[in-house]
């Protein structure tokens, strides 16, 4: 690959101009050599590139765990709030790069930002039923036939018909855990407006069988080195 590709490919905020540029600056080097051309042809599995002292490792793919906040909106478009992609760090953007499915505006926690189009497909595909935890804070306390109604598979409005979910209450009245296997629009919301209340707090805390790391503050994100979890049911 050459060296200008591979450098602009696993960093979007450099071009194949600006890498030409550093390397006429000396700030490149493959395997501890000042890059003389920017074209120079290079193995991107085994060269060891660094710009500006900064090692830049090749990535068929990158996988994000983004706990994303509130006011953020799962989009790789531009509009009047931001969006994923802006908040996160220039070092983890690549070309290509999109949230693998949707949380509202106002849900905060776990998004998966990926490149990979495959197990994005794979993740969303209806027929895979990727489960999803999400907590939840109610309006009003919970009722003891939730569990039961969520079970069975609820009819939402609009006549939409739900897979069975899980309902999983906590200790405060007002909070509880939910487990869907689809991904309806404002699904969780809509679930407890059925049933006569309202979800004033809501936040996806699992995918697949990976949790949400609890270290990582609302806005940070952070490198997803085993994809295996992702797609266990």
């Amino acid at each position: 690959m050459r060296l200008d590709k591979f450098i602009s490919s696993q960093r979007t905020d450099l071009s194949r101009n600006d890498v030409k540029a550093l390397v006429k600056k000396g700030l490149v080097t493959v395997d501890g050599k000042k890059a003389k051309k920017s074209d120079m042809q290079i193995d991107e599995n085994t060269a060891c590139v660094q710009v500006s002292g900064e090692e830049i490792s090749y990535r068929k793919f990158i996988y994000l765990m983004l706990n994303k906040p509130q006011g953020v909106v799962c989009s790789t478009k531009e509009g009047a709030c931001p969006t994923v992609i802006d908040i996160i760090p220039e070092k983890y953007r690549r070309e290509g790069l999109f949230p693998a499915g949707r949380l509202d505006k106002d849900t905060e926690g776990f998004v998966l930002l990926t490149d990979d189009g495959q197990l994005a497909h794979r993740m969303l595909s209806p027929k895979s039923h990727v489960p999803k935890r999400y907590f939840v804070r109610l309006e009003k306390p919970y009722e003891q036939g939730y569990a039961e109604a969520f079970e069975s598979g609820m009819t939402i409005d609009g006549g939409e018909k739900c897979l069975p979910a899980e309902f999983i209450p906590l200790d405060k009245e007002n909070e509880c855990e939910v487990v869907l296997h689809e991904g309806k629009f404002h699904q969780v919301k809509r679930m407890f407006e059925a049933l006569g209340n309202k979800v004033i707090y809501l936040k996806r805390i699992m995918i697949g069988a990976l949790p949400l790391d609890e270290a990582l503050a609302l806005g940070e994100v952070k490198e997803i080195a085993d994809i295996t979890p992702l797609e266990q049911r």
